[in-house]
């Protein structure tokens, strides 16, 4: 009986040995599945990140470039919207207080470039200061020919003669986009 005994502690011991072995290569797998599903996991999520700080880094980098196309787009004329620029041209004559008038505009017959005519009333302090102003306005401008006349015209109430002075531009912007 103790054989018995014997046998039957032996058998038990190795196949609670062999289950345990089993056991602990099942649960090797187990975990080394899991942890290989955990690094693919991590991989892609890695990879998202980083194309998410890819995307803020491409957000701050336009913000910080919108003042800067602001700036530039100042400095073109689309053919489909000249007026800001027409605008641009008056408004500079009302800074010098003299009058301007755009009395023409023609898209060049390369498309290069636009021509525009301006006729101009004031002081010839003020007409001077505007053609200074049309040279450095931020649009980039070739002065074609400049006309300029004095006019007397008397002023009844005090009897004066000032004099007035009309001019003739004919100006091309060069930087025009058609």
């Amino acid at each position: 009986m103790q054989h018995f005994k014997k046998k039957l502690m032996i058998t038990t011991g190795t196949l609670l040995f062999a289950f345990s072995i089993f056991s602990f290569f099942f649960i090797y797998h187990f975990i080394n599945k899991k942890n290989k599903i955990a690094e693919n996991t991590f991989l892609m999520w890695q990879e998202k990140y980083q194309k998410r700080e890819e995307i803020k880094l491409l957000n701050n980098s336009i913000k910080d470039i919108e003042a800067d196309k602001v700036l530039l787009d100042a400095h073109f004329a689309q053919s489909t919207d000249v007026v800001p620029f027409l605008n641009t041209i008056e408004s500079l004559a009302t800074k010098v207080k003299a009058k301007a008038e755009v009395t023409s505009v023609d898209i060049l017959k390369d498309k290069t470039g636009l021509l525009v005519g301006i006729k101009t009333l004031g002081s010839f302090e003020a007409v001077y200061k505007f053609l200074m102003l049309l040279e450095n306005s931020p649009y980039e401008l070739e002065i074609n020919s400049v006309d300029m006349q004095t006019l007397i015209i008397e002023d009844s109430s005090k009897k004066l003669k000032i004099p007035e002075w009309n001019a003739s531009f004919k100006i091309k912007l060069l930087t025009f986009i058609q």
